[in-house]
């Protein structure tokens, strides 16, 4: 994919974590581009999903600076960070879906905070947002009863409900057929055009990566070895890059 022009939503400066004794980012910078797909890709316990948790606060971090739309992340209120993450998208590995509910409850529920939302427009936005996942069929479907492509639609659905500025995905093709993996990628590509959404794109699946990356950083052992387009990347000399395009 083409370069994004440089317009930075997310900065990440010296980013360290570590559990108990074990280092697992070793002081990560990062840059978002308003408007690009950035992919992060890496092997397994390199630091890939730690990296996004600590970014929005699900876990929390031991050194550095994070700073989203232009906002500090540690200078925010309780108040002023829950707003932030309204403007942020999260689709989760296992797409998170809660199975007491049906496919329309679980988008729902995201709307929960939107104190004076009438009944009438949450119907249309939850209508609107199964539709751009091809999945308005399915709205009253229990989880138990949709594929594995299904249910990673519906977490996509939830997640881009409040129309984000900035979508995170964790590993989004894990566990999808060749064929399932493609239309996901397809479908983060297609947000991103339609929706001019921002994204930080985890993952270890380099038909996704190619698919849906305009840049690509390649993480290793907590820090980050390489970064450029998926065509740049792909012709690189380093053997711990050169792998994953073997």
């Amino acid at each position: 994919m083409e370069k994004v022009q440089n317009n930075n939503v997310i900065v990440i400066k010296n980013l360290f974590k570590a559990f108990d004794k074990n280092e697992v980012l070793k002081g990560l910078n990062l840059e978002l581009h308003k408007g690009e797909n950035l992919v992060v890709i890496g092997k397994s316990g390199s630091g890939k999903s730690v990296l996004i948790k600590c970014l929005i606060g699900l876990i929390p971090k031991d050194n550095g600076n994070v700073t989203i739309l232009e906002s500090d992340i540690d200078q925010l209120n309780e108040n002023e960070l829950n707003t932030l993450r309204k403007k942020i998208g999260f689709l989760f590995q296992s797409a998170a879906l809660y199975d007491s509910m049906n496919v329309a409850q679980n988008l729902q529920f995201h709307l929960r905070g939107l104190k004076d939302l009438k009944q009438e427009e949450a119907d249309k936005m939850i209508n609107t947002s199964l539709e751009n996942v091809g999945l308005l069929d399915a709205i009253e479907l229990m989880p138990s009863s949709l594929s594995g492509g299904m249910r990673k639609r519906v977490g996509f659905a939830r997640a881009m409900i409040l129309n984000p500025e900035i979508m995170l995905y964790d590993e989004p093709t894990t566990g999808l057929d060749a064929i399932t993996s493609r239309e996901i990628s397809k479908l983060i590509v297609d947000t991103q055009k339609k929706f001019q959404t921002s994204s930080i794109i985890i993952t270890h699946d380099m038909q996704c990566a190619k698919i849906c990356g305009n840049r690509l950083m390649v993480i290793h052992e907590g820090q980050f070895i390489a970064t450029g387009t998926y065509e740049e990347l792909e012709k690189s000399e380093d053997k711990l890059v050169s792998a994953f395009f073997e």
